[in-house]
């Protein structure tokens, strides 16, 4: 058996190539497929067969563009809002060369999802694996409220979890999200497999015999809801369409866009979207994780975008990202023109920053109010007392925010990207005298800030 793990970084998706005998499937393709076309190049293959888990709420599937460029069929699940569809059901089975792949029902995170139970060899030599999905994660289990109430959901999963751990210890468990995924019922880790035995060992919900218990644990503490997810479900069902090529702007073309209102994302380092910048930009530093999950928080649903950017190279890179995340309103790339955005007409801006060593004298003088846009789990483990906890995904557009405090706020973060963000933001909503923290909340803690853990 040919396998390989393809992970989407910027989004902690996994996804998966299987090849035997010159025939390859793929479960659960990411938006971009140049990567299962080498995969199976290497395997002296051609993809037969697409399979999908569920339809994914949290990115966007290429499922349909590796279809056009392979001519493999696609195979999603029997959607039980149309049954008329038709679709896969639990107990189905195909042959992928020598492999044997077994469609398994496991309704929790969502109605239709399902895992994959390939085989290949007989006896003491066959190797099983678990293409799990968003059912069974590594050191955790699947959300289960994107698709119906979160009780219900869990209940729901419950049952999914008894059958998967009945399939036995050796069982490798090759899961649909890794670290930097908000598709677990909490903080993934960094581990991309795992097996059943090692599962039921050292997660405790898999040996939960109340059904009550289980669900009331799974509900309690459910991550940020990705953004968009009904576009995003909507274009998975459908088949996503390829958009075609980004276009690129000049800056009287920039001009045109941003007076008619578009959103302005400039993923230039915070360094330089400091030195000028266009009047109300969003700065999203390009190069980290979650690009296109953060666009998709601090920017409308219906606004327009121009992605400002080094070069044409990484605006395309970002729109692709942008796209993946289900954020398809781009309306065009430019590469960063201070001088050229001027001549214009435009408003060139300038921003400022706080030095860690300068701010903490500030910070317990008073004279500062920090923000601090971590998540939950980082605010608990250390934060300044006095601190307002505005994580990124609550911030959002920063439409709904209103911080009343008329100090000069510090925004902080753990390394300094979603404090930019989220300072870019307050700034296009009218609060000028915000600024980004360099580094992060750490490096206050080292110059003399002092942290409490807990809520």
């Amino acid at each position: 058996m040919f396998f390989r793990q393809i992970l989407h970084d910027d989004l902690g998706c996994a996804s998966y190539l299987i090849a035997s005998s010159g025939e390859a499937a793929v479960f659960d393709p990411k938006w971009r497929i140049d990567d299962y076309l080498d995969a199976a190049a290497s395997a002296g293959a051609t993809v037969r067969h697409i399979f999908e888990t569920h339809f994914h709420a949290d990115h966007v599937s290429g499922r349909r563009r590796l279809a056009e460029a392979t001519g493999a069929s696609q195979h999603v699940p029997a959607d039980p809002a149309r049954p008329e569809a038709g679709g896969l059901r639990d107990g189905d089975r195909f042959a992928v060369g020598d492999i044997a792949v077994t469609v398994v029902g496991t309704p929790g995170h969502r109605p239709e999802h399902l895992a994959y139970l390939g085989t290949e060899g007989g006896g003491s030599d066959a190797r099983t694996l678990l293409i799990s999905g968003d059912s069974l994660l590594v050191g955790e289990l699947a959300r289960p409220d994107l698709a119906v109430e979160a009780r219900d959901g869990a209940r729901a999963l419950w049952s999914t979890v008894q059958r998967l751990v009945a399939l036995g210890d050796e069982v490798e468990v090759w899961p649909g999200h890794v670290g930097g995924s908000l598709c677990g019922s909490g903080v993934l880790c960094d581990r991309t497999h795992s097996t059943i035995g090692e599962e039921r060992r050292s997660n405790a919900l898999l040996s939960e015999p109340d059904v009550e218990a289980f669900v009331r644990e799974l509900s309690a503490g459910v991550p940020a809801r990705p953004p968009r997810v009904p576009r995003v479900v909507a274009l998975n069902l459908a088949g996503a369409m390829d958009p075609g090529p980004v276009r690129e702007l000049d800056p009287s073309g920039v001009a045109a866009f941003v007076t008619g209102g578009a959103a302005v994302l400039d993923t230039r380092s915070p360094d330089a979207f400091d030195r000028g910048h266009l009047a109300g930009a969003l700065n999203l530093p390009a190069g980290g994780q979650g690009i296109g999950t953060r666009a998709g928080w601090a920017i409308g649903d219906d606004e327009a975008i121009v992605i400002v950017c080094d070069s044409r190279e990484a605006g395309c890179e970002v729109a692709e990202l942008l796209y993946a995340a289900g954020v398809d309103n781009v309306a065009g790339i430019s590469v960063a023109d201070p001088a050229g955005w001027q001549a214009a007409g435009l408003s060139v801006s300038r921003s400022q920053a706080f030095a860690p060593g300068h701010l903490v004298p500030l910070l317990q003088a008073g004279h500062v109010q920090l923000i601090d846009v971590r998540d939950r789990d980082e605010w608990r483990a250390g934060h300044m007392p006095g601190a307002l906890h505005l994580p990124l995904y609550e911030l959002g557009d920063g439409s709904r925010v209103s911080v009343a405090d008329h100090r000069p706020l510090a925004v902080a973060c753990a390394g300094g990207r979603r404090a930019a963000l989220a300072t870019s933001v307050l700034r296009r909503r009218g609060r000028d005298d915000v600024s980004r923290v360099i580094g992060g909340v750490g490096d206050l803690a080292d110059r003399g800030l002092a942290l409490v853990a807990g809520d």
